[in-house]
């Protein structure tokens, strides 16, 4: 499932003012146009409206409405020639990409019957954009240029302006959901301890510490009984449970469930990220024993579920989830080299979303790694394109997006109750490792059926974070 977190999008358009008077017919023809041009816009964003800005004051009072709004995203419809002047006072004082809109009404001129009014109305098209890049670019802003036709429908205007919008959203998630860290990061891992506050300056993201003696105690007052049992029938909806599943078997779990859901509301989380290091007795080995299949229901809602306490790669997850609408945790498992293949995948919570048949839930009796035993999960993720999200961070603190895409082959995984996939990449699996590797990722990634590395460009652009391509 997409997650729906509605981003708040600025979006002007600008002409200008000295044509006005000129060209009385260019009033209502640009009116029209820009209507039109905001009714296009995706309903999945909401828009912060600039107004036609042909001067300076305009431009100054469509700032003034952006920054109170707190957008992130200002998209700007190139009406005809306009001066930058009527660009900059709307977007200096922001920190998010401008994307110029630079669409020409008509698909040619009807050249022996075309007046100035009529150039300058329908078929005044690239004339200013390369002003206004040059201007954003010594005002240190970023920016994004698409360029196409409205008469016939243009497809590619429309897919990088909801692309935009798309990637706007991760944004905004960030910015009103919270991250909850249960616990502290798997000892030993320091590819995956963050600095907080750091994380909040440079992602927006606020984490809430919560400690595993609160965690046990979540599901006490849960005494709904319909509403666990509409829960433990959801659950077995998801999974096929190795021995048979009934309501009573998950009823326990389905209790925490719907606690979990309750709490995600009420503290506002987007992110989870977890790691449970005790002993696993009592009310705690009874969390610890269904807790990855518990997590996964909240996955498949949207809420972003990292096993070992890995905040970077749940906000990899959250971003392929909200981009398109899954999001599974994985890593390097092994290397087929008969096969010229890479196993990658992940023992924990999953992502129903990814899966191509109904994922499989089993208990064993010691979990790998961690304290105690319980439910594993195994999720069947398609075949075909697949992308790789992974967050890193350098040794100042700045965060870096390492991506790929390749495709997942036919074939035979790992039965062992972990999630795992056959993953072919154009370098070779070989190759495809020593440039992983070499760019210096947490062991964990995000992973989404489909190609999404255009999308994730325009999410790093948003958050001004450098990617490495690993390979396409």
């Amino acid at each position: 499932m997409l997650v729906e977190t509605k981003a708040r999008i600025g979006v002007f358009a600008i002409a200008l003012g000295a044509y006005l008077p000129q060209f009385p017919s260019l009033v209502p023809e640009f009116e029209g146009q820009y209507e039109a041009f905001r009714n296009s816009l995706p309903d999945t964003v909401e828009i912060v409206d600039g107004g036609i800005v042909t001067t300076k004051e305009l431009a100054m009072a469509a700032g003034d409405r952006f920054r109170a709004a707190d957008v992130d995203l200002v998209i700007l419809q190139l009406l005809t020639y306009a001066t930058s002047y009527n660009m900059l006072p709307a977007v200096r004082d922001l920190d998010v990409p401008v994307v110029l809109v630079n669409v020409q009404k008509k698909k040619a001129p009807d050249y022996a019957h075309t007046d100035t009014a009529t150039w300058l109305g329908e078929l005044y098209a690239c004339g200013a954009v390369g002003e206004m890049v040059a201007d954003l670019e010594r005002a240190g802003k970023r920016h994004a240029v698409i360029t196409g036709v409205v008469e016939g429908g243009d497809p590619y205007v429309k897919a990088e302006i909801e692309d935009w919008c798309r990637a706007a959203q991760v944004r905004r998630r960030f910015r009103d959901t919270n991250l909850a860290q249960i616990g502290r990061p798997y000892p030993g891992m320091m590819d995956l301890y963050i600095d907080e506050t750091n994380l909040y300056h440079r992602m927006f993201l606020y984490t809430k510490q919560f400690d595993w003696e609160k965690m046990w105690a979540i599901a006490d007052h849960v005494t709904d009984g319909d509403a666990i049992r509409a829960k433990a029938q959801e659950i077995l909806d998801t999974f096929d449970i190795e021995g048979g599943g009934t309501v009573e078997k998950v009823w326990d779990m389905a209790r925490y469930v719907v606690a979990f859901e309750q709490w995600v509301k009420d503290e506002h989380i987007g992110f989870v990220a977890s790691h449970y290091d005790g002993f696993a007795q009592g009310k705690a080995g009874v969390l610890d024993s269904m807790l990855i299949p518990a997590f996964s229901m909240l996955i498949k809602q949207g809420i972003a579920c990292a096993v070992e306490g890995d905040i970077k790669v749940s906000m990899a997850m959250s971003i392929l989830k909200t981009i398109s609408g899954m999001g599974q945790l994985s890593e390097m498992y092994s290397i087929d080299f008969n096969e010229d293949i890479c196993i990658i995948g992940h023992s924990g919570s999953g992502d129903a979303d990814i899966s191509s048949i109904k994922p499989t839930m089993k208990i064993v009796p010691v979990f790998h790694g961690k304290t105690g035993g319980g439910y594993l999960t195994q999720f069947y993720p398609h075949l075909g394109p697949v992308t790789y999200l992974g967050i890193t961070q350098d040794r100042d603190g700045h965060f870096k997006f390492v991506v790929a895409e390749g495709i997942t082959e036919p074939g035979p995984i790992f039965t062992f109750g972990d999630t795992n996939m056959r993953t072919r990449f154009t370098c070779g699996a070989r190759e495809f490792c020593n440039r992983w590797s070499e760019a210096g990722p947490t062991h964990h990634m995000a992973a989404a059926a489909g190609r999404h590395i255009n999308t994730i460009l325009k999410v790093a652009k948003i958050f001004d974070v450098p990617v490495d391509i690993i390979t396409r």
